[in-house]
């Protein structure tokens, strides 16, 4: 089950789209507050969302999953192409940091990465 955090619903929805093809199960989130609601161990095998989204931002989310002591991988997937964004979020836990617009075949070697670890 993978989880896709992003308040563009047009992303949310292309994710979706996508991962079915892929024959991966997903749900969405439109806020990072939301994702965490649903969340408990277990619950999914891998995280993609983006940085910059209203109330709890992406890093905030990455943040508050490794103070949970989560493993869940997390792919970033944002418009952000500061250095210091793509240096925090692999810092602070992420498996990947993507920017948009990010390619099929690279998110899907990316997150088959991420699902085999």
């Amino acid at each position: 089950m993978i989880a896709v955090v992003d308040d563009d619903e047009a992303m949310r929805d292309a994710l979706s789209e996508l991962l079915q093809v892929l024959c991966m199960e997903c749900r969405t989130f439109e806020r990072a507050e939301a994702f965490l609601a649903a969340y408990s161990p277990n619950s999914f095998d891998c995280l993609i969302t983006d940085l910059r989204m209203p109330g709890m931002s992406g890093m905030e989310l990455i943040r508050e999953l490794m103070v949970l002591g989560s493993r869940l991988p997390v792919i970033v997937i944002t418009s952000s192409m500061e250095v210091e964004s793509r240096s925090e979020a692999i810092a602070g836990g992420a498996f990947a940091y993507l920017t948009k617009p990010v390619g099929e075949e690279l998110l899907t070697r990316t997150l088959n990465a991420a699902l085999v670890r």
